[in-house]
Parts: C-alpha cells; sequence; structure tokens
C-alpha cells in the first residue's frame, strides 16, 4: 500500500513573519525547525461587564476569546496574567438596582457572582477577577485622579449635555439617531438620551491629540507588526477621531452618590468611565504595589468590543499619559455577535445564555463555536443551527472521527499499543506548514483562522487514512508507518486545538497514551514532528462529540 497524501497538501515554504511583538522564522522547508524570540510576560485583560443585568453568550464570546489567547500564551512559555470582571458603579446600575428594590453594593456583587459563574462554566482560566466596587479600585483610581490634577490636566466647569445612561456617555447632536418617532436616540442603544446639566471636573483630553497619534505611529514602527490597535481597519477609526478634534470630557458626578468619591471634593463621585478604565491598573498594583505594576504593566493588551473603542483608545491612553504612566501596548478590537441581525443584548430579545449552551454542547464544543465561527474583528451571526452545522462538521466527522477510527485501528491491528512516525511521512511538510500558520494566527490574535488552520491537518490526516485504507491492511511496518503518522498528527492537532479545548484535548491526549498534561507541551519546540513515541498503549472512550 503507497503511504502518500493527497497531493493538495504539499505546499511546505519557507516563512518569515513578525507578530504582535513575537518573532517566528521557519528557515528549513523540511524539518522547517522554528527560532522564537518571544516575549516573556503577557497581560491580557477582557473589558469589564456592567452587573445591571445576568452575562449572556456575547460576554461568553470575548472571555473565551480571551481565554484562549491566554493559553497560548501559556504554551509559548510566556509568564501570563488574564484579568477580567464586572463594573459596579453609575447612574444605570444604581437604577438597576433602585428598581430591584436593592442597594447598589448587593445588587452588584450578586450579580457579579453570576459572571464568575458563567465564566466557571466555560472553563476560562483567568488570574484575577476583579469589581470596581472593591477597596483596592477606590485606592487605584483616587491616586489617578491625584496624579491627574497634580499635573494640571483637571478643571471644574458646568456641563450641559445629552446622555445615554446605557453607554454612560454623552453624545453630541450630530452623534444621535432618529429611531421611530423618537428623535436624539443613542446610536449604540437606540433609545432616547437624556439631557443633563451640573457642576463637574473636566479632564483636558484636548492636551493630548498630538500625543496620541504619536504612541500609535510609535506602534507601527517598533515591535508591534500589527500596531498599536488590531484590526488595521479600527486604528484608522481611532485616527480618524482624533484628527476630528478632542473635547474635553468630565470626569465627576454630583448628582450621584454611587461611586468612587473624586479626592479632593467628596461632593462629587468619579465619572464612571474614569473609574471603569482605572481596573485595568489597579489589577496589577498601580497606588499600592509599585513592583507588581512594573513588572506587568508594560505588556498589557486590552481585548474590547467595538462599542468601546473610543474609551480604550482615546480616553484611556490620553489619562495614562496624564497620570505620568505609559499607555498600553496593544488593543485588540473584536466586532458583535448578532441574532437575527441585531446585537446580543441583556435587554433586547437577542438574549442567549452560556449554561444554554453548554447543556446543548458542551463546554468545549460551546468555545471552539464561539472561537472558529466569527473571524476576530468582525461581526458575525449567531444561530443555533449554524452551531450544529459546525458542531457536526468540524467536530463529530472530522476530529471526533479523526481520534476514533484512528485509535480503533491501533486497538484491532496493533495489539492497542501506538506505533512511532517515520521522519520522512509524507504528513510532515504539512504539518510543519499548518504550525507556522497557526502559530502565527494565534500571536495575532485571530483564533479563528488558527483553528481553520489546524483543520487543514485534522481533514488532510483523515484522507490520508482513507486513502491508505490501514484497516484492511495487514499488521507490519507498512501499517505501523500508516499509524504512526496519524498517531503523530493528532498529538500535533491536539496542542494546536488545546487552548480552544482544554478538557477535550487533554483526553485525547490521555487516550494517545500520552503521558502528563497537553498544558504543559511548549510551543514551538514540542510541534516538531516526529514527538510521538511509539510503544504507548492507547485507550478507547465513549464518542467525543455525539452527532447532533
Amino acid at each position: 500500500m503507497t503511504r502518500r497524501p493527497r497531493s493538495s497538501i504539499l505546499r511546505a515554504t519557507p516563512f518569515a513573519a513578525v507578530s504582535s511583538g513575537v518573532s517566528y522564522f521557519w528557515a528549513d522547508p523540511a524539518g522547517m525547525t522554528p527560532n522564537v524570540d518571544a516575549v516573556t510576560r503577557t497581560y491580557l485583560t477582557t473589558a469589564i461587564a456592567y452587573v445591571n443585568s445576568a452575562p449572556h453568550v456575547g460576554h461568553a464570546y470575548e472571555a473565551v476569546n480571551v481565554d484562549a489567547m491566554a493559553r497560548w500564551h501559556r504554551l509559548s512559555g510566556d509568564d501570563v496574567h488574564f484579568l477580567t470582571g464586572t463594573d459596579h458603579h453609575g447612574l444605570k446600575v444604581q437604577r438597576a438596582a433602585e428598581a430591584a428594590g436593592e442597594t447598589p453594593q448587593v445588587w452588584g456583587d450578586r450579580n457579579a457572582q453570576a459572571f464568575k459563574d458563567a465564566y466557571g462554566l466555560l472553563d476560562v482560566s483567568n488570574d484575577d477577577f476583579i469589581m470596581t466596587s472593591e477597596p483596592r479600585q477606590y485606592e487605584s483610581v483616587q491616586w489617578m485622579l491625584n496624579k491627574v490634577r497634580e499635573n494640571g490636566f483637571v478643571y471644574k466647569d458646568t456641563y450641559e449635555g445629552k446622555y445615554c445612561v446605557s453607554c454612560e456617555a454623552y453624545y453630541t447632536d450630530a452623534d444621535l439617531v432618529v429611531v421611530g418617532t423618537d428623535v436624539d436616540c443613542c446610536p449604540v442603544h437606540k433609545r432616547p438620551v437624556e439631557f443633563v446639566s451640573e457642576d463637574n471636573y473636566f479632564f483636558k483630553l484636548s492636551a493630548f491629540e498630538d500625543r496620541l497619534i504619536e504612541w500609535l505611529d510609535a506602534g507601527v514602527s517598533g515591535d508591534l507588526a500589527q500596531g498599536v490597535v488590531t484590526p488595521q481597519t479600527k486604528e484608522n477609526e481611532v485616527r480618524g477621531f482624533i484628527r476630528q478634534g478632542l473635547q474635553d470630557f468630565s470626569i465627576s458626578r454630583s448628582s450621584i452618590s454611587w461611586g468612587i468619591p473624586i479626592p479632593w471634593d467628596d461632593k462629587h463621585v468619579c465619572y464612571v468611565w474614569f473609574d471603569a478604565l482605572g481596573n485595568y491598573t489597579t489589577a496589577v498594583g498601580l497606588g499600592r504595589d509599585q513592583a507588581m505594576f512594573d513588572q506587568w504593566w508594560p505588556h498589557v493588551r486590552h481585548c474590547i468590543g467595538k462599542d468601546i473603542l473610543r474609551f480604550h483608545c482615546v480616553y484611556w491612553p490620553a489619562m495614562l499619559m496624564a497620570a505620568g504612566l505609559t499607555p498600553p501596548k496593544q488593543v485588540h478590537i473584536h466586532g458583535f455577535l448578532l441574532v437575527g441581525g441585531e446585537k446580543l443584548s441583556k435587554t433586547g430579545f437577542a438574549q442567549i445564555y452560556p449554561a444554554d449552551l453548554v447543556a446543548e454542547f458542551g463546554v468545549d464544543a460551546t468555545r471552539y463555536h464561539l472561537l472558529r465561527e466569527v473571524a476576530y474583528g468582525n461581526d458575525g451571526e449567531f444561530s443555533n443551527e449554524g452551531m450544529v452545522a459546525r458542531y457536526n462538521a468540524d467536530l463529530a466527522n472530522n476530529y471526533g472521527n479523526l481520534v476514533s477510527r484512528t485509535i480503533t485501528v491501533v486497538e484491532k491491528k496493533c495489539g492497542g499499543i501506538g506505533p512511532s512516525p517515520l521522519p520522512s511521512s509524507p504528513l510532515a511538510a504539512l504539518a510543519a506548514e499548518v504550525i507556522v500558520e497557526a502559530s502565527i494566527a494565534w500571536a495575532e490574535p485571530s483564533p479563528s483562522h488558527a483553528l481553520e488552520a489546524t483543520w487543514r491537518l485534522v481533514r488532510e490526516t483523515n484522507a490520508y487514512l482513507a486513502e491508505n485504507e490501514p484497516w484492511k491492511m495487514e499488521p507490519g511496518p507498512a501499517l505501523d508507518a500508516v499509524m504512526g503518522d496519524a498517531l503523530e498528527a493528532l498529538r500535533i492537532i491536539t496542542i494546536l486545538t488545546s487552548p480552544a479545548m482544554p478538557t477535550i484535548c487533554q483526553e485525547v491526549w490521555t487516550r494517545l497514551g500520552l503521558p502528563g498534561l497537553v498544558a504543559d507541551q511548549r510551543v514551538p519546540t514540542d510541534l516538531a514532528w516526529g514527538g510521538y513515541p511509539g510503544g504507548c498503549t492507547l485507550q478507547k472512550g465513549e464518542p467525543l462529540f455525539p452527532r447532533k
């Protein structure tokens, strides 16, 4: 029996790339041995969610994406700090609590637990969970407020304007839209704004136009192949916003009491966005633990939705500069999950809850769909039908089937002992190509493209088995060679897929007879072809992905 894959998979070429501060170079097209000069520390953050209601699958989408990025960086040997959390202050939360007949603190703490539970259910491996009502947040934010004021970037004035409670943001007339018979509606939430007039403290955002452009330019000219804000279309949007001219914005409220007091004027509380954005610095010790802050802050990468781009890519870096701190290393922007063309929300009809998906599809299959279906940075339609189709095609028919048929043949034809692969395997070149492509995609970050690349190896290994038909072969060297190739391909696939499906991949790792944890493997060293040792006792088990 001739051992060969379909000719379409043999496209290995030398490849060089730099992505998000991680450099890869494959100089040898045969072995494709990578040299990696990787960052040693990575601080990843999600946006923090308002506690005015329970989490939906849109929150899960962001948390799972950042979790997968964190797991990839750990595989790469980086020291990782992964932060998520909840935003407890502001008028929106205060009103939700009042409507429920509770204090904002009680209301916020209970809903924060709902987020912790949802992320725990989804196997999100965050190192810290911050709530902005914690004492450490008060201490850190007040430290930053004092620094910004001491440096001359705060003044007091009267503000009158149109305000969206859901956004916790003011809008100009040019920003507002008409919805049905309602005029002056928020462009994001499509609900009428409120007119607000009060004395506020203001931040001199207008003083930072040139410095913000310099920050963006420095990222492009430095070690970031993609620039500071990704994708490029979002960086262009940020630049456009800055060039239109920046207006000073309010950083305090005197009309509400639920918030962090302004340290020099206790009649005012901190505007929710100045407070909320400070969670990222609070969590790594700003104002409390300088050594911790110096260790982590230079390596921060924020991962956020496109609706809060202006706050994270204009307001936040300017606030940091005003306090004498460095702005973020990178900000990665993702799109929306849509249901029937409408953004998933806590209050509209487009509500899908993580627990419902996990109950139907399992944790890892839910994670896989959230990572694979929508390219990071784009909007994407979410539907149960689409999830079933992706589950059956990618997981049941491809990955699950490859694991099952490989172990079954080894059990029947090889006495349950896995053969080792040959160095000259026809699959080796494809595997090397996939490793390059997937590694760069994970680092960008682009989880959907990383998984798409990995599934090339899944499909072609299935095709390789179908072409060679090892279930019809007699025991001997030829059979051992085919099955050793399949086992080695599965080993590589499982490492590459483990950031997306950590529990299932550990199960596959164990079934392949491999020792230890797949999470303890190191990229790129443990991805080199030939790592499956042979002589391992394989284990059968129940189907990993029963068809839906």
